[in-house]
């Protein structure tokens, strides 16, 4: 039985890269290594075809291709697709088979274009007319990539006016007001969303302190976001900041805009999560001083680890 995704859903969700092999075909035996190692960091469910996830080098066929590896290795983990697309055809098309196949739900961000929120009010609507009123749908703010700013009002209210749209995938940057916003809005009347937050989980124990249900990211130690998600859920605010603060160093390096996918893919490669830290063309790649940092970086994070015992 499908678990779909609903205004409640808390945790992390981790978003997953897509593994190629080094010349740039997607390794689908990867994909399999990729899921079981976010399994076994304890996850709540995992996003797949994001921006992070270099959905948008890929064609439509290997979309689907990755979709149906990526759906068959999770098992009963809950699977969020990323189907935005300029088309609105083609984002219906990829959500019936994400929904066939047992997805949880399906994340769409606003199309490109003019920042006139009547436009994306617009394109939700159609977007919801176009998927059926059962699929849960993920609003995911990214203005940083987007280019199209929408405010936490205009966000409530297409909630309310279409209830399948159930969480937003916080993104915005500077943001924390906006989840307040949000959480706010329940007090007027308006329903409840799930909040998970993105931005590389660098203001996770913020968020969560404004109200967030959990993170919605990538980074290659999972299991720091799951820690630091479940102290706070569970009332243990210090605590959570405190196993967050061991992992914060490595995180930041992570999240150099154009440059962190590289970093991470190295690292779960150095984990053994994936055979080849490459990323599509075009897409960065680690020079010998880029490798020489991460180096210092991950062993310094790991005697952190052991110092604080954990």
């Amino acid at each position: 039985m499908t678990t779909l995704i609903d205004r409640q859903t808390s945790g992390v969700y981790i978003i997953a890269a897509t593994p190629f092999t080094d010349d740039g075909s997607v390794d689908f035996d990867s994909i399999d290594r990729l899921v079981d190692f976010y399994v076994e960091k304890g996850v709540d469910g995992m996003t797949i075809l994001g921006m992070m996830g270099e959905a948008d080098k890929l064609s439509a066929e290997e979309r689907h291709a990755v979709l149906d590896r990526f759906m068959k290795r999770a098992g009963d983990l809950p699977v969020v697709v990323g189907v935005s697309d300029a088309g609105i055809a083609n984002l219906a098309c990829l959500t019936r088979a994400a929904m066939d196949m047992g997805a949880a739900g399906v994340m769409v961000a606003p199309t490109r274009g003019p920042a006139r929120e009547d436009r994306v009010v617009g394109y939700f609507h159609q977007v919801c007319d176009a998927i059926g009123e059962n699929v849960p749908v993920v609003f995911q703010d990214f203005p940083q990539a987007t280019g199209v700013p929408v405010s936490a009002r205009t966000i409530i209210e297409l909630s309310r006016d279409r209830p399948q749209i159930v969480m937003l995938k916080h993104e915005d940057c500077p943001g924390l007001a906006k989840i307040s916003a949000v959480r706010a809005s329940q007090k007027d009347g308006y329903p409840r969303m799930s909040i998970l937050c993105g931005n590389g989980a660098l203001y996770l124990p913020q968020e969560m302190a404004r109200g967030a249900d959990g993170a919605m990211t990538g980074f290659a130690y999972p299991e720091a976001l799951v820690g630091t998600v479940e102290r706070f859920l569970a009332g243990r605010k210090d605590e959570a900041e405190d196993f967050f603060d061991a992992y914060l160093p490595i995180l930041r390096h992570e999240q150099q805009p154009g440059f962190g996918l590289a970093l991470r893919k190295t690292i779960l490669m150095k984990r053994g999560a994936i055979a080849s830290a490459a990323t599509r063309a075009p897409g960065p790649r680690l020079s010998r001083t880029d490798w020489n940092e991460l180096e210092r970086l991950v062993a310094r994070t790991e005697r952190n680890l052991a110092r604080l015992g954990l």
